[in-house]
Parts: structure tokens; C-alpha cells; sequence
């Protein structure tokens, strides 16, 4: 109670200083551990942001089983390099290494973010949404990391092998730029990793009273509408891979409208026992 007490008689600049010191933590713990990215370059590099290139990458060797199944074309099943990747800046390479450890360390470190994050929310929240957030770390980051996951082996992939092995001509060679390739990976697994949070989105939206189970519901069609257009945007412009990106959104979109539905009833629960 006194540390709530406390909390609420900090003034507007006393938050803002605590605000600070939680980024500065939380900024730290990034660099930290994309310091330990930068000196594994190896790994970071060749197996991890490479990984998605050559053709023995585990996706390439599932969708190829698969579409010999269903006698599909055999495009996944190359066994060469679909492109070169080439810098053509001076420092290029040396860029290249120093943001991707900045962004490995924002993504690995994104569980602390959370944490520094709630420590600055949460003393100003009520005991009992202290206790109904609780485990909220764990389930944000858990949805986060499926989705980079899902990013990494199913979007990034496609993405690679449509965009890598188009051509417009056979005079026009693929040599990629170092840039745009890393560009292209971060933008899958980050967009994913985002895009997977939407049960949590919607759990403090119903939480504030700006969502509904029948207001997910009665929008169900026009969501579907966006779903289509985010897949279109992170993913390569063929109907196949769209509709792979398409269908989990809308299965967490449909987990979200149970989600809310639980927010709901236990809100009137609560309501009720109070006797209001």
C-alpha cells in the first residue's frame, strides 16, 4: 500500500524520470545482448540470417515433400543457391553486421523490454488488474516469439524463393544486396512477431471498454479484408503464400473475440458481486 501511496503522489516530472530510467534499462539490456550478437557473427550470420537462402533450409525440404505429394511444381526443390548476395558500399558489410546485432538484441531482449515496460505500468495499476495481467510477460512473449518463428520459416522463406528466383529476363542476373536481403528477413520475423500480438491488443482494448465480442464479430469481414492486405504486404504476390500468412491472423483473430468474450463476463462478474 505504501508503494501504491508513493506512486500516486509522484508529480508529472518524478514519472518522466522513472519513465527514463526503464528505457535506459531496457535500452541497455538490447545493447548487451546485441553485443553478444555481434561477437557470434558467424552464427548470426551464416546459419541464422543465411539459413533462409539455401536450399537445404528445412522449409524448402518440407514444401518440397509436400508438393511432390500433391504433384505440384517442384520449385522448392532446387539444390542451388537461388541468388548471390553482394555489397556495394564501402562500409556495407560493417553496417550490415552493427544493425543486425542492434536488432537481434531488440528481438532476443524483447521479453526485459516487456518487463521494464510493466514495472512502469504496473504500480499505477489497481490490485485486482495487477492480478488479472498476471503472467502477461510470459503469454506476450510467448506470442511473440511464435510469431517471429513463423516469420523466419514460413514467411521469410517464401519471400526469398519468389523474389530471389524472379525474373524478367535471362539477361537480368539476381545478385542481391546485402541490405536488402537482411531488410527483407527483418521485415518478415518483426512483422509476424507484431502481428501475433492481437490477442493481447485486444485483451487491454476490452479491458478499457473500445472492444467487444460483438463488435470483433460484426467486423469479421472487413478484418478478413485486412488480413488479406497485411499478407499481401509481407509476403510475395502469389495467392498461395498469402493465404498461408492469411490463415493463422485469422485464427488468433478468432481467439481474440473468445478472449474478449472471457474479459467481458468476468468484468459483469465482478460487477455483480460488488452489487453494482
Amino acid at each position: 500500500m505504501a508503494k501504491q501511496k508513493n506512486v500516486n503522489e509522484m508529480s508529472f516530472l518524478d514519472h518522466l524520470e522513472e519513465l527514463r530510467w526503464h528505457l535506459i534499462r531496457a535500452t541497455m539490456g538490447i545493447l548487451i545482448i546485441g553485443t553478444v550478437a555481434f561477437l557470434m557473427k558467424d552464427f548470426v550470420f551464416e546459419t541464422v540470417l543465411f539459413g533462409p537462402k539455401k536450399p537445404d533450409f528445412p522449409t524448402y525440404k518440407m514444401f518440397c515433400n509436400l508438393s511432390q505429394l500433391l504433384g505440384f511444381s517442384d520449385a522448392f526443390c532446387s539444390s542451388e543457391p537461388l541468388f548471390r548476395i553482394q555489397s556495394r558500399e564501402m562500409a556495407g558489410q560493417f553496417s550490415a553486421h552493427i544493425w543486425t546485432s542492434i536488432w537481434a538484441g531488440l528481438i532476443v531482449g524483447f521479453p526485459y523490454v516487456l518487463y521494464e515496460i510493466w514495472k512502469f505500468i504496473g504500480p499505477g495499476l489497481h490490485e485486482s488488474e495487477r492480478k488479472n495481467a498476471r503472467g502477461f510477460i510470459f503469454v506476450a512473449s510467448f506470442l511473440f516469439f511464435s510469431g517471429v518463428l513463423f516469420g523466419y520459416y514460413i514467411v521469410a522463406p517464401l519471400s526469398i524463393n519468389f523474389l530471389g528466383s524472379y525474373t524478367v529476363s535471362k539477361e537480368v542476373f539476381n545478385d542481391i544486396d546485402l541490405n536488402s536481403y537482411v531488410a527483407t528477413v527483418r521485415a518478415s520475423v518483426l512483422a509476424c512477431g507484431l502481428i501475433f500480438e492481437l490477442p493481447i491488443v485486444v485483451y487491454f482494448l476490452t479491458k478499457v471498454g473500445l472492444v467487444t465480442p460483438e463488435i470483433l464479430k460484426k467486423y469479421r469481414k472487413i478484418s478478413l479484408v485486412v488480413v488479406l492486405i497485411l499478407s499481401a504486404i509481407i509476403t510475395p504476390p502469389d495467392v498461395a503464400s498469402q493465404i498461408v500468412v492469411a490463415v493463422p491472423i485469422m485464427i488468433l483473430y478468432q481467439i481474440s473475440i473468445v478472449i474478449s468474450r472471457i474479459v467481458i463476463k468476468r468484468d459483469l462478474k465482478k460487477m455483480r458481486k460488488n452489487g453494482k
